[in-house]
């Protein structure tokens, strides 16, 4: 993989330092877990959907966590020892913990998650706060200092 060099950017952009750290932890980042699989959908403009195969996890067995912009979804089995009593002949679901992170764009939070045949739904919604909305300027409608008479 190259290497990009984002040091002309930092001359004309102020205040998007963040984006070359986001763009550096994903080039290192060659080696992310496929396990479990998931989809991440587009449901809307602003609404968003991630779907996780997890099965074999009960609710108790998973934690999702959100925290600075990163969702984290960790599925952690019992240690129970059910080896001993368990013979398999084939053993085809994996049934080992799993830890998956995800970084969420300014603004979009958890909604909620649910859990329903083996599948976890996190939901997530991109709200925009209304100061950073955009808004019409009127030209002439009013003075331009306030405390001028």
């Amino acid at each position: 993989m190259r290497n990009v060099d984002l040091t002309p950017l930092y001359r004309s952009f102020i205040g998007f330092d963040h984006l070359a750290s986001l763009m550096d932890r994903a080039a290192h980042n060659g080696k992310q877990a496929s396990y479990p699989p998931y989809n991440i959908e587009a449901l809307d403009q602003d609404k968003y959907q991630i779907t996780m195969a997890v099965a074999g996890f009960s609710e108790d067995e998973l934690h999702i966590e959100s925290e600075n912009n990163t969702l984290r979804i960790k599925g952690q089995k019992d240690n129970k020892d059910d080896s001993a009593e368990r013979k398999f002949i084939h053993q085809g679901i994996a049934e080992r913990n799993f830890e998956q992170s995800f970084q969420l764009g300014d603004h979009v939070r958890v909604i909620g998650a649910e859990l329903e045949n083996g599948l976890l739904v996190v939901k997530l919604e991109r709200e925009v706060p209304e100061a950073l909305k955009p808004r019409k300027i009127e030209i002439g409608q009013g003075k331009l200092l306030e405390n001028e008479r």
